[in-house]
C-alpha cells in the first residue's frame, strides 16, 4: 500500500527545526546559514514556507539577516569591516573603552525603552549563555551576541552602525586574543554576574538603571584589560 506523503511542517514547527539545527551547528558555516534554495531543499519545504520561519528566528534574535551578506547566526561582519582594518592598527584598548562608553550606556537604555517582549526573552538566554563559562573563548562568543542584541534591540540604524563599527575594530586588533587569553575564571563570573544585572534592568523596562548596569559593567572590563596590560608589560621588563 502506498504511503502518504507526511504533511509539511507548519511555520512554528519549521522554526523551531531550524533553532535545533543552529544549536548543533549542523547547517552553519562560519556562523553564516546557506542559501535559502540550500535550506528549503534540506527540509523538504517550499523556498516562501521557509522565508516565514526564518522571519520568525529574525523577530526573536536567533538570525540576523543582512542584504547582500546573507544569514547568520551570529552577529554578523560590519558593511564597512574592510575600510576598519587600517583603523583597528591605530587604536589602543584606551581608545575603544572611551567610545564604548559613550555608546553603549545610551544603547543599553534605549534597549530597555524599546525591546519587544520575544526580544527580552531572547537577551535572557544570551545573558545565561554567558554564566558559569571557566573557557574564555565560550564566554567571548556569548558576550559578543548578549551585547551585539542589545545594540540591535535600541532600534536606532545609525546607533548601530557605530556600534557594529566598534565591534569590528575590536575584532581585528591584536590585544583581543591576549585579553581572550588572560580572563581568569573569577573575572568571568564577575562579568556574567553583571550581564544578569543588566539584563534583569532592561527587562524592567529601567532605562536608567539600564545605562548605569552597563557603564560598570564596562568600567570592569577597562580596569580587567589595563591591570592585564599592565602584567604583561612587567612581565617582559
Amino acid at each position: 500500500m502506498t504511503q502518504s506523503p507526511q504533511p509539511a511542517p507548519s511555520e512554528d514547527e519549521l522554526a523551531e527545526r531550524l533553532r535545533s539545527s543552529i544549536r548543533q551547528g549542523d547547517i552553519l558555516n562560519d556562523g553564516r546559514m546557506p542559501p535559502e534554495r540550500t535550506l528549503a531543499e534540506h527540509f523538504g519545504v517550499s523556498r516562501a514556507r521557509l522565508r516565514l520561519a526564518l522571519g520568525l528566528l529574525q523577530e526573536d534574535g536567533t538570525i540576523y539577516r543582512r542584504h547582500g551578506q546573507g544569514t547568520f547566526a551570529t552577529p554578523p561582519p560590519a558593511t564597512n569591516a574592510d575600510s576598519l582594518r587600517h583603523l583597528a592598527r591605530q587604536v589602543t584598548p584606551s581608545d575603544v573603552m572611551e567610545v564604548r562608553l559613550e555608546v553603549e550606556p545610551a544603547l543599553a537604555a534605549l534597549a530597555a525603552d524599546r525591546a519587544r517582549p520575544q526580544e527580552i526573552e531572547r537577551l535572557d538566554q544570551l545573558m545565561r549563555a554567558t554564566l558559569n563559562l571557566s573557557d574564555p573563548d565560550a564566554y567571548e562568543a556569548a558576550d559578543d551576541m548578549f551585547h551585539y542584541k542589545i545594540a540591535e534591540m535600541a532600534r536606532n540604524p545609525l546607533f548601530l552602525t557605530v556600534y557594529e563599527s566598534i565591534r569590528a575594530v575590536r575584532r581585528e586588533v591584536a590585544w583581543t586574543s591576549r585579553r581572550r587569553s588572560s580572563h581568569a575564571p573569577e573575572t568571568l563570573q564577575i562579568l556574567g554576574e553583571q550581564h544578569m544585572t543588566l539584563n534583569d534592568a532592561i527587562a524592567r523596562r529601567d532605562s536608567l538603571g539600564a545605562a548605569s548596569a552597563m557603564e560598570q559593567h564596562l568600567l570592569t572590563v577597562s580596569k580587567t584589560l589595563l591591570r592585564d596590560r599592565v602584567r604583561k608589560i612587567e612581565l617582559n621588563l
